[in-house]
């Protein structure tokens, strides 16, 4: 496949930009235009060039609802959410917040018109968790006759924006006639943003009350409940599952066993060593040497650190540990489940297969191939393909 940009990260988000441009997410002329003025691994240029093309895209959508052209002005506002998010994931504090909150607005104007338009019921939602309440999605194709329907929940992974789960969810799965509820956990955009929740671990404490509040919505059968985990929420989705039993159908893109791994991958042996004696003074210490030679990887950890809620490398570290699951958890999943396997898995390679092989539920592993243009971590460049083979499944074990 043609690349882009020698720089991974910026790789890999020109691919997941690409790829969502399959349902209206983003578009092909605004992404290329963009990034042919970003020098490889330059990270000022890139936030400067997406927050250029969100803004830009904003007042265009101001413009277009002004003129009661409705859909343009959706169109263009979840484009824009989209850019402010790219533009936000390099960016340095206070600039990452702004951006941050500049994605989220667009994204909430773009709920709103939608929902003004007719065709689809687009809500917000308040989900209640632990004294507060999660903030969320709920989406359904306006004009479905019959009673409640099938439900698909979006658990979104460690870093990704809430524009990202309309191409990755809400949209195909609108066309095929399922409810879509989305929600941020702890450590994820609102929930970290403005309510400060950290990631936690035992996220069976999380996804339970988000089933508790769709079962109480008449739209919803609770007997067709299904959920899909991407990313990070590969390691969620089966961890809840464990012990939330009322979904039909469990799906992970990819399956994570271990989130620690792809961390513990980076660092050096002497390192991993202290971390193992549980020497915090002396790894603190020393990574924090090794920050001060490489400033985009002192960017890089600081936002890594930011969901977990810690304050120290040491602290990061071993908290990312605890996001394993074992053979008790495994063996405690009932639903069937649906494991994506891509070429070249960038964080947690293997781990779908080891999954996969370590369960009693119904199970089934799909690969995604490099020649189809659908490797990579969770398939960013092929978001029409994912979503079909993704849905058939479902629709399989969840029918209309």
């Amino acid at each position: 496949m043609h690349t882009f940009f020698k720089d991974r990260d910026m790789e890999f988000a020109v691919r997941g930009l690409l790829g969502n441009a399959f349902h209206r997410g983003t578009d092909v002329g605004e992404i290329l235009s963009t990034i042919a003025h970003v020098p490889d691994g330059d990270a000022g240029a890139w936030v400067q060039r997406w927050t250029g093309t969100a803004d830009r895209l904003a007042g265009q959508a101001r413009d277009a609802e002004a003129a009661g052209h409705l859909r343009s002005a959706a169109g263009r506002r979840l484009r824009a959410s989209h850019y402010y998010s790219e533009a936000s994931d390099m960016a340095p504090d206070p600039d990452f917040t702004r951006l941050w909150e500049c994605h989220r607005d667009a994204w909430d104007a773009f709920v709103d018109l939608t929902a003004s338009i007719g065709d689809v019921v687009a809500e917000r939602i308040a989900i209640p968790y632990e004294g507060t309440t999660l903030p969320g999605y709920f989406f359904a194709r306006t004009g479905r006759s019959g009673g409640p329907a099938r439900t698909l929940v979006y658990n979104n992974g460690s870093d990704g924006s809430v524009a990202g789960s309309w191409a990755r969810a809400v949209a195909p799965a609108l066309e095929r006639g399922w409810n879509v509820a989305t929600f941020d956990g702890p450590g994820q955009n609102a929930a970290l943003i403005r309510q400060h929740l950290p990631f936690r671990p035992d996220w069976e404490h999380v996804l339970t009350p988000v089933v508790d509040h769709l079962l109480g919505r008449a739209d919803v059968d609770p007997g067709r409940l299904a959920v899909l985990g991407i990313s990070q929420g590969g390691y969620w989705v089966p961890r809840a599952a464990a012990f939330e039993h009322r979904f039909a159908a469990v799906v992970a893109d990819p399956g994570v066993l271990d989130v620690s791994t792809t961390m513990l991958a980076q660092l050096p042996g002497f390192l991993v060593t202290l971390l193992a004696r549980g020497d915090r003074v002396r790894f603190d210490r020393d990574m924090n040497l090794a920050l001060r030679i490489s400033p985009d990887t002192r960017r890089t950890l600081r936002w890594r650190m930011r969901p977990y809620g810690v304050t120290s490398p040491f602290e990061f570290f071993t908290a990312a540990r605890a996001y394993a699951l074992g053979s008790a958890e495994l063996a405690a999943i009932r639903s069937p489940m649906l494991i994506t396997d891509p070429d070249g898995e960038t964080f947690w390679p293997g781990q779908s297969a080891r999954m996969a092989d370590a369960l009693s539920c119904p199970v089934t592993l799909l690969p995604f191939t490099a020649v189809e243009g659908a490797d990579g971590h969770c398939e960013p460049a092929a978001q029409g393909l994912r979503g079909e083979r993704i849905l058939d499944w479902l629709d399989e074990r969840v029918p209309a």
